[in-house]
């Protein structure tokens, strides 16, 4: 009997095209994280954005109270039944409740703290921090009264929680 020549790929082919595709893989993974990443940190700086009008919008509704003192003060239930000065429902829940000690938001954890003087909050400090640095951001966003977006490369942590630590961030291009 005579064989017919054998149609398929031989072992060497096969091997090939396996590190043709794990070079392409090696290639594109980094790229897939360095994008995440950016889009993690374009919404962190959003969010903070976010804080901050929620800032200004509960200083005019609690006049008595000035800033809120913390940022699950600006959150609430869905929906809001009566906003009060401890549940204000002026911030989405996701961002109020996304706090050191929690998964985050996209990546990201905020902390907010009222900074009282003759005993209303004239001030507030608000930050956010990745959650695992260089995973899920490489910088750290905060603002305070004057609205400025403040940058820190590199940071990771715990948010700021003062005036002067978020100053001392450079501004936001």
């Amino acid at each position: 009997m005579k064989k017919g020549k054998e149609r398929g790929f031989s072992l060497i082919e096969l091997l090939i095209v396996v590190a043709i595709i794990l070079i392409i893989a090696a290639i594109a993974i980094p790229n897939l994280v360095r994008a995440r990443i950016a889009a993690n940190e374009s919404s962190a700086a959003n969010t903070v954005r976010q804080i901050v009008t929620a800032e200004i919008t509960y200083y005019v509704a609690y006049p008595t109270i000035g800033y809120s003192n913390t940022l699950t003060d600006l959150g609430g239930p869905t929906p809001c039944p009566a906003p009060i000065a401890t549940a204000s429902c002026m911030l989405d829940n996701s961002i109020a409740n996304a706090t050191p000690g929690t998964s985050g938001k996209s990546g990201y954890q905020f902390q907010e703290t009222g900074i009282a003087a003759a005993g209303i909050n004239t001030t507030f400090a608000a930050g956010g921090t990745p959650v695992t640095l260089n995973a899920s951001g490489n910088r750290n966003f905060c603002a305070s009264t004057d609205g400025a977006i403040h940058i820190l490369i590199g940071g990771g942590g715990l948010p700021v929680t003062t005036v002067a630590a978020c100053q001392a961030y450079p501004v936001a291009p």
